[in-house]
């Protein structure tokens, strides 16, 4: 998949998406001060989440209270909330570093506004990956979505998919524990294996709350090819998802090793070029194993295998080496050549 100008998918270095979501409280100058910092960090891609709160929740939602906030879910995301025409100005100012700028709608209303800004792809959160009214109308609107897949299975998911794969958008999914943090015993990484293996159409990533990049470098050697993680400008602030976001260091950290890993992970198993220097000292050849006369019927205790590998008989062909008549008397560790042997 594709989104902006940047390709996704198994032959690419992994999309690191830095999550700022709500962690600004609701104000834009520090919404842009964490975009700043991790285009300075090297991510290419920051998301956003959009909260038309009226739109959103219902009156219930203000006595709901999330396990990691002290006021209700309605309370959380009214605070957090920037205003059409900040999100506007943000969208503007990580474009203008060079950065690919999505969000989460978590409405219809809030969906709307996102396509008419022009937002390159839309993020599904794990809450609303089986809103199945609300995922109709994100991909009606044509674009590629990313979805994560916390808090389901993949049979629970599969009519959201079938959305999607029926509106003929490109589409990631994401496999996602949504604790925050996500102690690693309630992790699933093969939650990355299974999202491939039932959904082969799909692009699948990783959508990281655990502590540390362990997991999320974990799922690249799996495959994944999107990494999502909540990201904040410094950990001395306050919010609900402080606790499970990476500081620039930290991001700067799994853009890098992500990029590392992927490199290796494309490598098939063979002897590279830069590595025949090593094989040339490390590997053995065939030497006598004591002094042997000319006409000698070399058995296995007559030779052994040792370095370097400088002879030139390997150690590898030691059993095509039994049974061979010496043309010549030899020491003991002399390298045996070809023409030692008799045919």
């Amino acid at each position: 998949m594709r989104i902006a100008d940047r390709i996704i998918g198994r032959e690419a270095p992994p999309l690191v998406i830095a999550e700022i979501g709500i962690n600004h409280g609701g104000s834009l100058e520090t919404a842009k001060e964490m975009v700043r910092a991790a285009a300075l960090s090297g991510a290419e891609c920051v998301k956003h989440q959009t909260h038309f709160v009226a739109d959103e929740m219902t009156e219930e939602a203000k006595s709901i209270f999330p396990p990691n906030a002290d006021v209700s879910i309605w309370e959380v995301m009214e605070r957090s909330a920037l205003s059409r025409d900040d999100e506007i100005a943000l969208k503007a100012y990580a474009e203008n570093l060079g950065m690919i700028y999505i969000s989460t709608p978590f409405s219809r209303s809030a969906a709307d506004f996102l396509n008419e800004i022009d937002v390159p792809a839309f993020k599904i959160g794990s809450g609303e990956a089986d809103n199945l009214p609300l995922i109709r109308h994100i991909a009606s609107l044509g674009k590629p979505v990313i979805m994560s897949t916390g808090m389901q299975s993949i049979d629970t998911i599969g009519s959201s998919v079938n959305i999607l794969r029926n509106s003929g958008v490109p589409f990631a999914l994401l496999e996602c524990t949504n604790l925050y943090p996500s102690p690693p015993e309630i992790v699933s990484l093969q939650g990355v294996t299974d999202l491939m293996q039932a959904f082969p159409d799909a692009v699948v990533g990783f959508s990281d709350h655990s502590i540390g990049p362990s997991m999320a470098l974990a799922s690249v050697a799996l495959g994944a090819c999107i990494l999502e993680r909540h990201f904040t400008d410094t950990r001395y602030r306050q919010g609900p998802d402080i606790s499970c976001s990476m500081d620039p260091a930290e991001l700067r950290f799994l853009i890098d090793r992500s990029r590392e890993i992927h490199t290796a992970l494309h490598q098939p198993k063979h002897r590279t070029a830069s590595e025949e220097a090593v094989y040339r000292f490390a590997r053995a050849s065939i030497v006598a194993d004591r002094d042997l006369p000319a006409g000698h019927v070399l058995t296995a205790d007559d030779i052994w295998a040792r370095r370097p590998g400088s002879g030139e008989i390997p150690g590898y062909e030691f059993d095509k080496v039994v049974g061979r008549t010496l043309t010549r008397a030899v020491t003991r560790n002399t390298q045996l050549k070809r023409a030692d042997l008799s045919t």
